[in-house]
């Protein structure tokens, strides 16, 4: 049976580095067999988190009820079918974007915080399911690494989904040009994640 890979792409824009990055290791994914599903973002309708926790209160493994009406729980029952997945989003003042924090905050359902406790519990554990993780942004890739938070918030992303990462890609001087192409190092790095997630 196919594995189904579902890709979060945080990118505001089409053509732009990480959605080529994205599209790469979707490629190098469908080219193995694997059954892909991308949802842009920037495309879907995701509302803000207003912090009401009715989500929170159930225990259990089960992710909770979210009343808010939107794309979310489409996106959130693909990721659930999955066997991996790629979550992509680029450097926007020191960490992901406006967009990717918003859909990352919107995983309170994940977490199990009734009223009166002092902190959240994750619902769901590490398991089998694969992560990789790519971000980019205008400073070279090493100090990007250690200047900013972005990986720090794609691997929690991850981990509320109960998936262990199994790869990650900092794409630096990301801002050259325009609409710059995407590297061909930065290429062969982003097909092999797209890889990783057959394995």
């Amino acid at each position: 049976m196919a594995k189904k890979i579902v890709a979060i792409d945080g990118s505001y824009r089409r053509g732009g580095t990480i959605d080529q990055a994205v599209q790469a290791a979707v490629g190098a994914a469908q080219a193995g067999g694997a059954d892909v599903r991308v949802f842009r973002l920037a495309e879907k309708n995701v509302l803000f988190c207003d912090n009401c926790r009715a989500c929170a209160q159930a225990p259990g493994t089960k992710r909770g009820h979210c009343p808010l009406v939107d794309d979310m729980n489409e996106m959130l029952d693909a990721i659930e079918a999955a066997d991996g997945l790629i979550l992509a989003a680029p450097v926007n003042c020191f960490n992901v974007n406006a967009l990717t924090r918003r859909f990352m905050e919107r995983m309170t359902p994940y977490a199990h915080w009734p009223w009166g406790t002092m902190a959240p519990a994750m619902r769901l554990k590490a398991g089998a399911k694969k992560a990789v993780l790519i971000t980019s942004s205008a400073m070279p890739s090493f100090f990007g690494r250690l200047a900013t938070g972005a990986m720090r918030a794609l691997k929690f992303i991850a981990l509320g989904f109960g998936a262990r990462t199994a790869g990650t890609l900092f794409i630096g001087l990301a801002s050259m040009e325009p609409k710059p192409p995407l590297p061909p190092r930065d290429r062969r790095l982003a097909e092999n994640l797209g890889r990783v997630l057959l394995k």
